[in-house]
């Protein structure tokens, strides 16, 4: 076996390691004590999709000033937001003050796939949606008008 040959191989083999391997980042959503409820549901919103896509959420409830008296305000925003996503994660550390800021992280039930498992389940999707979409039909179809056909 010659020298090049042996670099293409080990190449070739790290990349496949590489995607095998699988990554979960952490995304972190700041919020305040006082938050409005459209606000609330917006950050919501992020939060769900975070944590449908496998990642990790760090939520933060920044307090300032005499706000750190009240905890409770933000112990109860974030009890809201894991009740609410008690179907797609996990509470992996309980609200916990930090200084001024309190945080909680939560975790997806579903992990998420290495990238090589995530393109083969999109190829069998799209090739099934393609299946619905295109029906085949094994009928010719007839031409309406009798003067357009050949005897």
């Amino acid at each position: 076996m010659d020298y090049g040959r042996y670099k293409f191989d080990a190449l070739k083999k790290e990349k496949e390691s590489r995607k095998e391997h699988n990554v979960i980042n952490v995304k972190e959503m700041k919020l305040r004590p006082k938050i409005s409820e459209h606000d609330f549901q917006t950050k919501f919103g992020s939060v769900r999709n975070f944590l449908r896509d496998g990642d990790k959420v760090k939520l933060t409830i920044m307090f300032r000033g005499r706000e750190l008296v009240h905890q409770e305000y933000g112990r109860r925003l974030l009890d809201r937001m894991a009740d609410e996503l008690k179907e797609l994660a996990i509470i992996e550390r309980t609200p916990l003050v930090e200084g001024r800021n309190m945080v909680m992280i939560l975790s997806p039930l579903n992990k998420k796939h290495a990238r090589g498992e995530q393109r083969a389940d999109r190829r069998t999707r799209e090739v099934s949606i393609a299946a619905e979409i295109t029906p085949v039909s094994s009928e010719p179809e007839a031409s309406s008008n009798a003067e357009d056909q050949n005897p």
